[in-house]
């Protein structure tokens, strides 16, 4: 009896699994794979670094290239040209116009030293001796010139930033100016814009106080050409056509 009992005994339910849940399940496991597998190759890829792109040809030409920009700049040093000075200025605004491709280690501490560590950005220093020799080293990669008063102001009011403790901060409020130059004698943005101008005695902080400008891409302002630009090409002195790529670039 008892037998026959378990025999007619219902088999036990099967729990059931919406083919929802199951979709929802399988995409998962594909997604856990793939990703993985992304994983895999990006440490590989970072285990390898330039190298397992790069040629040794490539490394071979790059490392030529590199010497020969050094070789150029000691050239450019021996020639000590002679660089004019336009009506007394004793400002200067440089502009950083190429990338750091074949460049050699010495003109990129170079570069640095002036602040320049990015394409299309701007500083403002002083005319000197020195600081003509140190342009004329790294003449391939900036251009410069005498900027006027009204581009002074304009860099200033459109591109002005400002760096607080860790924050960059746009140059819009002269509270903001007190706070950091007011023991200068130095209070409003009008004050920043007329120091820089006139090169005054505050120059240094006051231009170490505001960061490199951010500069637009002129776009067809440079004509792309490896050339000084008294020779039809973008680099080195433009004296003070400098202010038309300003106003392009602002």
């Amino acid at each position: 009896m008892s037998a026959a009992a378990g025999e007619d005994a219902p088999p036990p339910e099967m729990n059931y699994i919406s083919e929802v849940v199951l979709k929802k399940r399988k995409n998962n496991e594909d997604w856990a794979i793939r990703r993985k597998l992304q994983l895999q190759e990006r440490a590989k890829r970072s285990k390898f670094g330039n190298s397992f792109i790069k040629k040794p040809e490539q490394l071979i030409r790059e490392y030529r290239d590199k010497e020969l920009d050094f070789v150029q700049m000691k050239s450019r040093v021996k020639l000590k040209r002679r660089a004019p000075v336009a009506q007394d200025s004793r400002l200067l605004f440089v502009i950083r116009i190429r990338g750091k491709n074949d460049m050699h280690p010495k003109s990129r501490k170079l570069l640095y030293s002036l602040r320049l560590r990015k394409i299309f950005s701007g500083v403002f220093v002083k005319a000197s001796k020195g600081m003509m020799e140190i342009l004329q080293k790294v003449e391939p990669y900036v251009t410069y010139g005498y900027p006027s008063m009204k581009s002074v102001k304009d860099l200033i009011y459109k591109k002005g930033i400002v760096k607080i403790g860790k924050e960059r901060v746009p140059l819009t409020d002269n509270n903001i100016v007190e706070q950091e130059l007011g023991q200068h004698n130095i209070i409003c943005i009008e004050d920043i814009v007329n120091e820089i101008a006139s090169v005054g005695p505050q120059f240094k902080t006051v231009t170490r106080f505001l960061s490199p400008f951010k500069l637009n891409n002129p776009d067809k302002a440079l004509r792309g050409k490896k050339k000084r630009f008294e020779d039809g090409g973008d680099s080195g002195n433009r004296l003070d056509r400098i202010n038309d790529l300003i106003g392009k670039m602002n």
